[in-house]
């Protein structure tokens, strides 16, 4: 399904999932948080919490330390993201009107709090030079169960490329899987397939991608699309990058030696 982009999150946090409330089989809590310069934000919660700043300027305070973070382009610039355990106090104060995805979830485990620059950010191009680059995109991973064991959540980001697909070919897993959106220009759209239903998504919605269900997505042409992706460990089973289980039907473009049409022509054998 998708959560629509109704008030333009006009105020400071909008509340899109709970992990105890609304939406709560997603496993997570996910809002966005919008301040204006000047304004300052304090939490200091018994779960472990994430803030990815999609755009603006503000300073970050935790455990005695403080650092500015800036961003003017989610397209063009990998993020700044504060991660932290329960209990650790934040502050924020916006130096310049300043937007965050927030992330949270329940943990008993303490760790280091991690500031992750935009270059500790992992920076992938996936889909380039197979199936006639018509899933080339942008994959920016924050951190996941191998580059934070200790953590109950994954978070990275996407930019699907004008007109091409992501999150292809078509896979599940156990876990839910939470997509924010942006496009640029605004007036920009997408569609995100959950198996055979498409979703039409457009600036500011978000899909909520229930567990086991197939799930890929494709930007308008012209249109660039950007999606912050957050997942939620399972107990049992912690979201790996390997853990993708590709439908029977399309696995065969996962091969790096893929050809398609017009190369693959009509008759012949994939």
């Amino acid at each position: 399904m998708v959560v629509r982009n109704e008030n333009n999150f006009k105020s400071a946090y909008t509340a899109i999932t709970e992990e105890n409330g609304k939406h709560a089989e997603m496993l997570l809590d996910f809002g966005l948080l919008n301040l204006k310069a000047g304004e300052t934000w304090n939490c200091d919660e018994q779960k472990e919490r994430a803030w990815l700043l999609i755009k603006g300027e503000a300073v970050v305070e935790w455990e005695g330390k403080n650092e500015t973070i800036k961003r003017i382009s989610c397209f063009d610039e990998s993020p700044s993201v504060l991660h932290v355990p329960q209990g650790v106090s934040v502050s924020i104060k916006a130096v310049k009107d300043s937007e965050f995805a927030v992330e949270k979830k329940m943990n008993t485990k303490l760790f280091d709090c991690k500031l992750y620059r935009p270059e500790d950010v992992r920076s992938d191009v996936f889909g380039a030079g197979v199936m006639n680059d018509t899933s080339r995109r942008t994959v920016r991973t924050v951190f996941d169960g191998e580059i934070a064991p200790y953590s109950n959540m994954v978070m990275g980001e996407v930019i699907n490329h004008p007109g091409k697909w992501s999150s292809y070919p078509p896979h599940d897993h156990p876990q839910p899987e939470i997509y924010h959106y942006r496009h640029f220009p605004e007036q920009g759209f997408g569609v995100s397939l959950i198996d055979e239903d498409p979703f039409f998504v457009k600036n500011g919605d978000t899909t909520l991608v229930p567990p086991n269900k197939t799930h890929s997505q494709v930007a308008g042409a012209g249109y660039a699309m950007y999606y912050i992706w957050m997942i939620p460990h399972l107990e049992d089973d912690r979201w790996l990058p390997s853990t993708r289980y590709f439908r029977e039907d399309h696995k065969w473009l996962t091969d790096p030696d893929v050809k398609i049409w017009p190369e693959l022509k009509y008759g012949e054998k994939k």
